[in-house]
């Protein structure tokens, strides 16, 4: 697996800096709960999903939630079922060896019971060895262990290592009465199954849904101050950089078709100067996604990596936006001199800011992490190249 290997050798190098790294399923937990990058979510009643799976793998997508929840009515969840077994099934038999499997997008299955996960992985048999792990759905620290023990109990019955992916979105959380003490409990119970944990995701959505509210196509989840209280204390207690963190990713972003607008585009014209930047913005305002642009902005800017996807135009913009620039890059390199580990303050190779090497230090980790999975650009690289790179 690769981000961008979709786009040819010649056009990579005219955009980046560095490259970004091939990795596999077996990388460490730390590079791939950075290389989710925009994870897209599909129902698993779909009738063509092993070939879902394989378009969207050629078009970049890097990580895939195949889902029995939500997405699905409860009267579904039996065909779902029977349907993703023979997908994968069928997948599986497609797949002729490790280097093609490497090539398919991280899969994940978001379950609604426990039971799910045993009786899912039994019946994959083989087929298996394409499934990275499970989505668990409204987790608390009740409400989760026995889905941690079904995954205990199914790497162990498969052989293969099969990680979690916690979904915070109960009430306990919103509600601020009971906040603090679901947090306490989710990360008590994450640190018991911490190896097991990949990152956790955010359901905004249910969020919302406790107050009958939905945020418009022009308002971003920090908008709805409730919502935006959720993720600052989210990320204050379980996406510390101190070591006892968790990735946790950015809220999905539900509009993809054009409506009615009631504000001006977000999107600032200066950017987009030349006629095939113009395209661009163009592109991205008719589909609803200068909105999304600036969620993901606001997403990095308090602590969250990723982001749950419903449609797949939002991939690119979500992974372009991913990419380290190249001012990024020399400020975290500075920052990480092995002559600066006595701290100090030292102006910016840009010289437009200061960088502080202590206080700095877990920024510029984090950001060169970021830099291997998804590149660095070249300087004089803008996003406005990298979106054109990516957006249809």
């Amino acid at each position: 697996m690769r981000h961008f290997r979709q786009l040819t050798p010649e056009r990579r190098s005219a955009l980046f800096h560095r490259e970004p790294i091939e990795f596999t399923s077996d990388a460490p937990a730390s590079t791939l709960a950075v290389a989710l990058g925009a994870t897209l979510y599909s129902p698993a009643t779909r009738p063509a999903l092993a070939d879902d799976v394989l378009k969207q793998a050629a078009r970049g997508v890097v990580s895939m939630v195949l889902c029995l929840e939500d997405s699905i009515a409860d009267a579904e969840v039996p065909a779902a079922e029977d349907n993703l077994v023979r997908q994968l099934c069928e997948l599986a038999d497609r797949i002729p060896d490790r280097v093609a499997e490497d090539e398919l997008p991280l899969l994940f299955v978001r379950v609604r019971e426990s039971g799910q996960i045993t009786a899912l992985v039994r019946r994959l048999g083989a087929a298996v060895r394409l499934l990275s792990g499970f989505v668990l759905p409204k987790f608390t620290e009740d409400h989760s262990v026995p889905f941690l023990e079904a995954l205990t109990e199914a790497e162990a019955a498969c052989g293969r290592r099969l990680f979690a992916m916690p979904v915070l979105e109960s009430p306990e959380l919103l509600h601020r009465e009971t906040r603090t003490q679901a947090l306490t409990g989710i990360s008590r119970t994450l640190d018991k199954y911490r190896d097991r944990v990949l990152a956790l995701r955010l359901g905004v959505t249910d969020f919302c849904a406790a107050y009958g509210l939905r945020r418009t196509p022009e308002m971003t989840a920090y908008d709805v101050q409730i919502v935006a209280s959720v993720i600052a204390d989210v990320v204050n207690v379980l996406g510390r950089a101190d070591g006892t963190g968790f990735t946790v990713t950015g809220p999905v972003w539900e509009y993809f078709r054009p409506q009615e607008r009631m504000f001006k585009p977000q999107l600032r014209q200066s950017p987009f100067l030349s006629s095939r930047a113009e395209d661009v913005r163009a592109a991205l305002i008719e589909h609803d996604l200068d909105g999304l642009l600036r969620e993901i902005e606001l997403d990095r800017a308090n602590g969250l990596l990723g982001k749950t996807c419903i449609h797949p135009s939002h991939v690119a913009p979500v992974h372009a936006l991913s990419i380290v620039s190249h001012e990024e890059f020399c400020d975290a390199t500075d920052v990480l001199r092995p002559e600066r580990g006595g701290g100090g303050v030292l102006r910016s190779a840009y010289t437009n800011k200061m960088n502080e090497v202590k206080p700095h230090r877990a920024w510029a980790e984090r950001t060169l992490l970021r830099g291997e999975v998804f590149g660095v650009a070249r300087e004089g690289v803008s996003f406005v190249e990298l979106l054109a790179a990516g957006v249809k």
